[in-house]
Order: structure tokens, then sequence, then C-alpha cells
């Protein structure tokens, strides 16, 4: 698997966990309300808060129902001027989702370090081609994608001769039912593309980011709001400062459990190997020169003498002094 580095924070296997605050539009249109984000995620241990930018004639029909909603969401250049300049002072992450050529072109302006395509874009090949061309890393959201859809993504991304590709599961429901989830998915999408995997969570319930983290996925995205009782499609669907600090405490504590994957015995572990452990033990006190008969030996706890495989050798030896009972057997008290 590749790693992928956005700003300073590695990106993969063996990386922690990249956690992303989703603002999206959960600031109502309001500036202070997004920078009260900004400044939430960072004290929850958020290593980025993502946005999205858009204007509501790119995004939507005038006859579309949403319009007016997106028309009163919107920020302009200044605004994320602004947004960009207060997340550097709070050193948090800072990145969005464009939803047309001209947010890319503002989200470049504004030196973005990465690009997040929704998952409702993730067949807009144009805006694809488009984004990854600017070779900022391109993280991709796939609800409601198969993995033809997101293989084609992919090719686009890469025909831009842009490798820095982040993937994650999503299912875009709101909120996601339970039994929909599908975070096997994940691993799935861990062998047939060798790029990092994560999690997109649209729903409420704080265990299920956690779970992902478990099986594999290296980024997480929450959605994050001030208040889930605001007003607005997002909040209610979204985690509080409370909720998401007490998720991002959670998948640390994953990380430090999950370790990393290789077999070995643990510090914690070293004087258990040697109490629980076995060594060959003499059943009774053996004479000098005696020649050691297999009812003269066991194997006992502790393992501070020869270990049990060699248990066949050593009937047979010659003690090479008085061996008390007892007593762990030692290469040097036989030969």
């Amino acid at each position: 698997m590749l790693r992928i580095k956005i700003a300073n924070k590695w990106i993969g296997e063996q990386s922690p966990v990249f956690i992303i605050a989703e603002a999206g539009i959960n600031h109502n249109g309001n500036l202070q309300i997004a920078k009260k984000l900004i400044k939430k995620a960072k004290e929850c241990g958020a290593d980025a808060i993502k946005f999205q930018t858009f204007t509501a004639g790119d995004l939507a029909s005038t006859k579309s129902k949403y319009f007016k909603i997106f028309e009163n969401l919107e920020f302009n250049y200044n605004d994320f001027l602004e947004l960009y300049r207060y997340a550097k002072k709070q050193n948090i992450i800072i990145f969005s989702s464009p939803f047309s050529f001209e947010a890319v072109d503002m989200l470049i302006k504004l030196k973005t370090p990465a690009f997040k395509i929704a998952s409702g874009d993730i067949t807009n090949i144009p805006l694809i081609k488009y984004s990854a061309a600017k070779k900022k890393p391109m993280i991709v959201s796939t609800g409601m994608s198969t993995i033809k859809e997101i293989q084609n993504a992919l090719r686009t991304i890469q025909s831009q001769g842009n490798k820095r590709i982040i993937i994650l599961h999503s299912v875009s429901a709101y909120p996601a039912p339970i039994d929909e989830i599908n975070l096997k998915a994940i691993p799935y999408l861990g062998k047939k593309i060798h790029y990092p995997i994560g999690y997109s969570d649209n729903g409420s319930d704080q265990l299920v980011p956690v779970i992902a983290v478990s099986i594999g996925a290296t980024v997480i995205e929450k959605h994050f709001t001030l208040n889930r009782k605001f007003k607005g499609p997002d909040h209610k669907l979204s985690s509080d400062p409370k909720q998401f600090r007490i998720m991002v405490e959670n998948i640390r504590f994953v990380e430090k459990m999950l370790g990393n994957g290789l077999k070995k015995c643990q510090p914690s572990e070293i004087d258990n190997r040697i109490n629980a452990r076995r060594s060959i033990t003499t059943n009774v006190t053996i004479p000098k020169e005696t020649k050691i008969k297999r009812n003269m030996i066991g194997i006992k706890r502790p393992a501070t003498g020869i270990e049990p495989k060699y248990f066949n050798q050593v009937i047979g030896k010659t003690a090479t002094h008085t061996i008390k009972s007892e007593e762990s057997l030692k290469w040097k008290d036989i030969r």
C-alpha cells in the first residue's frame, strides 16, 4: 500500500489514522460558526477539517428544491481565505470538496493541501480529471458506487499523472442504516486498490468509525457540528464536539491495541515467558557421573533451564556434578 502525505501528515499503513472533521455546510453560511468549527475540531483532536466549495448555480438547477438552501450556504474566496488563515493559526489542516472547475481554481489559489471528491461526483469525470491535474492528493468518497465506477475514477486521476489517492468507503444514506454500512468493504477495497482506504461516516453512531479503524481504515471522516439541534440538513447526523472527542480518543485507543501486526514477545510478557514456560527439571538428586534416566527428570516451571524439546537428548547424558532435586537442568550440568 502506498503512503500519501497531506500537509505534514503521512496517511497509510503503519501511520496514525488521519481523522477529518467534516464541517461541510454545518457553518450555516456564518463565517464565525465556521471559525468555531475549526477551533473545536482542533481541540477535539482532529487532524483536519473539511468544508465544501460551491455556488448554488454550479451545484444545482434553480428548479431544484435545494437551490435556495445551497444559495444561503455559499462562501466566497475572501471567506475561505479567512478560514484558511484561521486554520493555519489553529495548526489544523484545512481543505475542501470542490463542486466546479471554478471551485478547484479557488482552492488552488488558497494553496489547499488536498481535494475531496464527494460521493455524488464519483461519476463526474470532467471534475475529477480537472482536479487531479492540479497534482494535489485526491480523497475520493465512494457512496452509491460500484467497484467499476471507483476504478474508472481511479484511472481518470492516474491519467493525469497523479497517484496521490485515498479511497473512502461510504454509504450515502443519512443516516446510513446499520445493516447497510458494510464495513467489510474496507478490506475488500484494500485488496482491489493499492491505495490507502478509509471510511466516511454518514451515521450518528459513534462506534462505527472505531470499528472501521479496527478492520483497516487509515482515514476517518465524520460529520462535525457545534450543536446537533442547529437547523440544517446535516446537523442531526453529525457529532458534536463532546461526541467527536470521544470518537477520537477511542480511535487512538484502538490504534494502540492494533499495534504493528508483527508477532513477537511483548515487553510485558518477558517475565511471564520465564515463569509460565517450562524447562527440564530434576525429579531426584542426581549424583556426579550418574547416567540420566527418564524417571530422573521432568518438565516443570520455570523456564530457566534446558528447553523441553531437548528432553530425549538429555536422557543418557552424564551428570558433570551432583545435581540437587527440583533444579532446572542446564547444559553445563551434563555431558
